[in-house]
């Protein structure tokens, strides 16, 4: 019996650490948007060490994709359009690799290049009618991923058209995400969520055994969720319109803009991606909004471990293939 109890103490002893974890998050702004950190860890001291981590290394990524610093390498590319290559940091010019991947993915739907795309749409209240044709033509004449010439034996990168500009709002923040995610996992954090505005990116569980879980948001009812759904190291990323957006003659126009066209687009009231990094589900996101909900689901449906959830205007909830949602 004596032997039995002592056995059953050291099991137990073994399992208190697990027990032991707790959940930490910091709120904060970075990249201009706000960011929640969590990291499941034994106690405070260690929980701000591995937010600190995070942090630093969000900040990173800031300063080497940011088009608002000088002393970036985004912004030397931008200033020497139409002049010259810029040898970048393998670091950057991988980002931007694949990012045109994904543009010849979504036939151009996602475009790094957007960023040259003259601001003629406003979604604060301002606009009282529509640009022109010729106006929304000419918006985006110098937008076109086919422009930007890589050089991969010197890592350079060339924009051929002079006024041409890239940027990474709609890749930057998932890029950030998966790097601060990998650094917590080098550094032995078990589990933790990185919360890049909306950019979710997980690994392990909760405390308590569970999986991390999220919420997808009512468009029609920001205060209900219209489905909740296990994440596993995985990302899962939201884009929405129901904030921004415009109408016209009935038609509801939104803020994510078809780089193609120069017109935004329309239908669809949020886009749901899940993806193993949040890169990824963070472009996909975007691009299905501008490819619509036919093509949107067919391209996702092509895609290994890529799944999406689109709510149409009305409300109507679309999935791709292979997702099982619990609808409340």
């Amino acid at each position: 019996m004596t032997k039995h109890i002592a056995a059953l103490l050291i099991l137990i002893l073994s399992i208190v650490p697990a027990w032991a974890q707790q959940s930490f998050h910091r709120n904060l702004k970075l990249m201009g948007s706000g960011f929640q950190i969590t990291v499941v860890v034994k106690d405070s001291t260690e929980a701000d060490k591995a937010i600190n981590l995070a942090i630093n290394e969000i900040t990173r990524i800031e300063k080497l994709i940011s088009s608002w610093d000088p002393n970036s390498e985004t912004s030397e590319i931008n200033s020497n359009a139409g002049i010259k290559p810029v040898k970048v940091s393998r670091e950057l010019y991988g980002l931007i690799d694949r990012a045109i991947n994904i543009s010849t993915l979504t036939d151009g739907a996602f475009d790094i290049s957007y960023a040259s795309m003259d601001k003629i749409w406003k979604f604060d209240g301002s606009m009282k009618k529509m640009p022109s044709n010729e106006a929304i033509k000419l918006s985006v004449s110098k937008v076109g991923f086919q422009d930007i010439i890589l050089d991969a034996e010197n890592t350079s990168v060339f924009l051929k058209e002079k006024g041409m500009k890239i940027g990474f709002g709609a890749i930057g923040k998932g890029y950030a995400a998966d790097r601060a995610k990998a650094l917590l996992q080098k550094n032995n954090i078990q589990a933790g969520i990185i919360n890049a505005s909306g950019d979710m990116n997980t690994w392990g569980r909760q405390p308590n055994g569970n999986e991390w879980t999220v919420a997808i948001t009512n468009p029609l009812n920001k205060t209900k969720a219209a489905a909740i759904l296990p994440v596993t190291n995985g990302a899962v990323v939201t884009s929405g319109n129901y904030e921004k957006f415009v109408q016209f003659n009935g038609t509801r126009y939104a803020h994510i803009i078809d780089p193609r066209t120069g017109y935004p687009s329309t239908g669809i009231l949020s886009v749901t991606v899940f993806a193993p990094k949040a890169e990824l589900a963070d472009a996909l996101a975007t691009s299905v909004f501008v490819m619509g909900i036919e093509a949107g689901l067919n391209r996702i449906n092509q895609l290994p471990k890529i799944e999406c959830i689109i709510i149409d205007e009305k409300g109507k909830v679309f999935t791709s293939d292979n997702i099982e949602i619990d609808r409340i």
